[in-house]
C-alpha cells in the first residue's frame, strides 16, 4: 500500500538522449530501471522479511529539527508490515495486514519532504514513476567504448523533468531526480540477494543537504504476530495524499492565485517559474518548493506568495485528503536598478567558497576540457540559494552541477560593510 495515490500525473514526456555510459549489452530504459529496482527494492513480492531502522538529519546542521526524523519498518510481505515514522512535527504508526489498515497519527500533516525520504529508502521509486517507466521502450543511450560507470536518461515535460542515473557495475540506481523530490543512492551493501544503499541524500531546498542513513537492516526471522495486529482505522481518520494536475489544484483555490511580482534589479522581466505545492486536508498550503525560475530573484517571493494561498479541502472517494501538484507560473515584472544584485565572476565567487565539491559528470557527457557555465545565487549568510541554467547546458550536466553546488558553502559577500545577496556565473570543465 502506498501513501500517495495519483489522480493525474503530468507526464507528457519525451526522452532527451545525451551521451552516457555503455551497458554490457543494449537494453531498454524499461528493462534497465526494472532490473535496478529488482536488485535493490526491499518490498517487492517474494522479498526477504526484514527489520530496518533509518535516521534522517540535515548534514550541515545536524542539531536542527527542520529535517530530522527516524524510520523503523518490520516487513514480512507486501500485505503484512508495520512502519513507524517519527519527526518533530509529525509521527505515524502504520500497520498493514491483508485488507486491514491501522494508522495512528500525531500531527495533522504528513510533510512532503518526509514522504519522499520514506519512499526513497523503502520503495526506491514511487508507483506512478514505475508505471510510466515500464512504457519507456527506447534504448539506454550509449557513448561508445571505454572505462564507463554510469548511464543516465532524462525525460522532460512542460514543467517537470525526470533524470535517472544507473551505475553500470551492478546496474543499480545512482540518482533519481524529479521536480519536487530527488535522491542520491550511496554506500550499497549486500542484504540477502539485494544490494541496498545505506545512505540516501537529497537537497529539499537550495543549500540544504539531508541524509537518510540506514543504521540497522537485519533478517526478520521470527516476527511477533502481535505487532501486526491491525485494528482497522476508518479512511476519514487516515492521512492520504493525492497528486493532482495543475488545473485541478488551481480550481481548488478559495481566492486569487495571481502573484504580485516585485521589481527586480536585473535579469529577465518576463518568463516562468516552477513550484511544487503541498496542502493539508484543511486546504492550507504547508510546503511551496520553488523548482526553478527564469529569474532567480523571484523564487523567494514566489514561495512567500504561494504559502498564503488557501484551498478548498480536497476530497477523494468521499474523504478529505492532502493534495499536491507541480505548477508552472508565468511572471512579468519591472526593472528597479536600486535592487541590482552584485554579479561576481567565477574567480570572485570561488574565493568566497569554503567547501568546493566538483560535479561528477557521467562519462561521455562531453569531450574532455569542455566548459559549462551556470548562474548561481547566494544569500546574505553565504548559503547557496539557487541555480539558473543561464547558458542552456544539457540536463544531465545541469543536475550534476546542482548536486555538487548543494554541498558548497560560502563566506558572506560584504559590500559597504554589509553582507549582500549575490549572483555569480561559475564555470565547470569536464575532466
Amino acid at each position: 500500500m502506498k501513501r500517495a495515490r495519483v489522480m493525474s500525473i503530468m507526464f507528457g514526456c519525451v526522452l532527451a538522449a545525451f551521451a552516457v555510459a555503455v551497458a554490457a549489452k543494449d537494453t531498454s530504459i524499461a528493462n534497465a530501471t526494472e532490473r535496478a529496482l529488482q536488485q535493490s527494492a526491499l518490498t517487492l513480492p517474494g522479498g526477504q522479511p526484514f527489520h530496518l531502522k533509518a535516521s534522517i538529519s540535515e548534514t550541515s546542521d545536524p542539531d536542527t529539527d527542520d529535517y530530522k526524523a527516524t524510520i523503523e519498518e518490520y516487513w514480512v510481505s507486501p500485505t503484512k508490515w508495520r512502519r513507524i515514522i517519527t519527526s518533530h512535527d509529525f509521527s505515524q504508526t502504520l500497520i498493514i495486514n491483508g485488507d486491514s489498515v491501522s494508522e495512528v497519527d500525531m500531527g495533522d500533516y504528513y510533510p512532503h519532504w518526509l514522504s519522499n525520504f520514506v519512499t526513497a529508502v523503502i520503495e526506491i521509486l514511487p508507483e506512478p514513476m514505475v508505471d510510466a517507466l515500464k512504457k519507456a521502450t527506447a534504448p539506454m543511450p550509449s557513448a561508445g567504448s571505454g572505462n564507463v560507470s554510469t548511464s543516465c536518461v532524462s525525460f522532460s515535460a512542460r514543467v517537470d523533468r525526470w533524470v535517472i542515473c544507473i551505475e553500470n557495475d551492478h546496474g543499480l540506481f545512482e540518482s533519481i531526480f524529479t521536480k519536487g523530490s530527488g535522491a542520491n543512492y550511496k554506500e550499497y551493501k549486500k542484504f540477502g540477494n539485494k544490494w541496498v544503499a545505506r545512505s540516501v541524500v537529497d537537497n529539499p531546498e537550495p543549500g540544504t543537504t539531508v541524509e537518510a542513513r540506514i543504521t540497522e537492516l537485519t533478517d526478520l526471522t521470527q516476527p511477533d504476530e502481535q505487532m501486526f495486529q491491525a485494528q482497522p482505522t476508518p479512511r476519514d481518520q487516515r492521512i492520504e495524499s493525492v497528486r493532482v494536475d495543475e488545473d485541478t489544484l488551481l480550481k481548488l483555490s478559495l481566492g486569487s492565485t495571481q502573484i504580485t511580482w516585485p521589481p527586480v534589479g536585473e535579469g529577465l522581466l518576463k518568463g516562468g517559474c516552477g513550484v511544487y505545492v503541498s496542502a493539508d486536508r484543511s486546504g492550507q498550503v504547508r510546503e511551496a518548493i520553488p523548482e526553478g525560475c527564469d529569474n532567480a530573484a523571484l523564487e523567494e517571493p514566489l514561495h512567500d506568495a504561494v504559502m498564503t494561498w488557501r484551498l478548498k479541502p480536497a476530497v477523494a472517494d468521499g474523504v478529505h485528503v492532502q493534495v499536491e501538484a507541480l505548477l508552472g507560473i508565468p511572471f512579468q515584472t519591472t526593472l528597479d536598478p536600486a535592487k541590482s544584485v552584485p554579479n561576481l565572476t567565477d574567480s570572485e565567487a570561488r574565493e568566497l567558497a569554503t567547501n568546493i565539491i566538483s560535479p561528477i559528470f557521467p562519462p561521455g557527457t562531453a569531450p574532455l576540457g569542455t566548459k559549462f557555465t551556470v548562474g548561481i545565487s547566494v544569500d546574505e549568510n553565504g548559503k547557496y540559494a539557487g541555480i539558473q541554467n543561464s547558458h542552456n547546458v544539457p540536463s544531465v550536466v545541469f543536475f550534476a552541477i546542482d548536486k555538487a553546488l548543494a554541498q558548497w558553502h560560502f563566506k558572506p559577500y560584504i559590500k559597504d560593510g554589509k553582507p549582500q545577496y549575490f549572483h555569480a556565473e561559475l564555470i565547470f570543465s569536464v575532466e
